[in-house]
């Protein structure tokens, strides 16, 4: 499936005041709902919401029930609906096209949003929404060269250039966490092999951990008791097992942070970015993610490039949602006022 490309559209105004919109962060393992003021302030958060990635009717409910959890939260209602999700999205019709992590294909995500709550409904990659947040709101304010990545269960990442933020084609515009960083390397979820995602996605990495508890299970002692099976140990059970000094753990640590800069290096060359900044929930569990990537930009990155500067993304994990709800804002502007 192809989406669809329209004439080029004056850039709307990010200031259009609507009222407060919903954004939806809907990830490969979570769901988080909040209400956006026209400042990228959240007015209700929904918290944290698990689900089991049972196909799409199931995580449905989850992101209803999340976004009920956000509309209980605040006495404000919502004019409108921004989904922030790990995709290749078609945004006119906001269909998703494919999504590895979720396993889906060519689901009409809008339209059963727009069903449950009866709203209109934007939907965006969730990259391309962090990325927008941090541009108009946070890192990347007033940077004219931008690119955000975006660390969680996959790697995503997204530019503005020129001071326009970059939609390609079909709207995938952005798949860094897919270009191949080992050539014939590891499986990934997409149909390549090698992929960036395959070595520092949140996925990826529990992988890792696995086959290496079964390679050696007197190494990987302490990461099946805190998992409780070797099948059962997350990237979170890695990053939280490397605080105590886990040896292992220490090991996978530090060889995603290699990973992470060589990634990073080639983005850097290829955007050639002012700024670059780096968010996601799986930031937060690299401890030197940000000075082992800016040591690498500094050395290997061409010398027209390698002065980017390297910040942490402001947001956080709330950057989905946030740019979620401004994407829908800027998408309907006036028409839901």
């Amino acid at each position: 499936m192809t989406a669809r490309r329209d004439a080029p559209r004056e850039p709307p105004d990010p200031e259009v005041e609507v009222g407060p919109i919903l954004g939806i962060d809907l990830g490969g393992t979570k769901v988080v709902s909040g209400l956006v003021d026209e400042r990228g302030r959240l007015l209700g958060h929904s918290g944290r919401h698990l689900h089991a990635n049972d196909g799409p009717t199931g995580v449905l409910r989850t992101v209803v029930a999340s976004a009920r959890a956000a509309l209980a939260a605040s006495p404000v209602p919502p004019r409108a609906v921004g989904v922030a999700v790990a995709a290749q999205v078609d945004a006119r019709t906001g269909t998703v096209v494919h999504a590895p992590n979720l396993r889906w294909r060519d689901v009409p995500l809008a339209a059963r949003v727009r069903e449950e709550l009866g709203l209109p409904v934007a939907v965006v990659n969730d990259a391309r929404a962090a990325t927008l947040a941090e541009w108009r709101f946070g890192s990347g304010h007033r940077a004219s060269d931008f690119f955000c990545l975006i660390l969680g269960t996959g790697v995503g990442g997204s530019a503005v250039v020129g001071g326009r933020l970059l939609e390609g084609s079909t709207g995938a515009f952005g798949e860094v966490g897919h270009l191949t960083l080992v050539a014939g390397g590891r499986r990934c979820h997409c149909p390549n092999f090698g992929c960036f995602e395959a070595y520092v996605g949140g996925w990826a990495i529990a992988e890792r951990a696995q086959e290496s508890v079964r390679a050696d299970p007197s190494a990987g002692a302490a990461l099946v008791a805190a998992a409780g099976t070797a099948s059962a140990i997350t990237a979170r059970t890695v990053f939280d097992l490397q605080r105590d000094g886990d040896p292992l753990s220490g090991r996978l640590v530090q060889e995603t942070q290699r990973w992470l800069a060589d990634g990073v290096v080639g983005i850097v060359n290829a955007f050639n970015p002012a700024v670059l900044a780096v968010g996601g929930g799986l930031a937060t569990g690299l401890p030197d993610a940000l000075p082992t990537i800016e040591t690498a930009v500094r050395a290997r990155c061409q010398p027209s490039a390698a002065a980017a500067r390297i910040v942490p993304a402001r947001f956080g994990e709330d950057a989905p949602l946030l740019g979620a709800a401004q994407y829908a804002r800027e998408r309907f502007g006036r028409d839901v006022g």
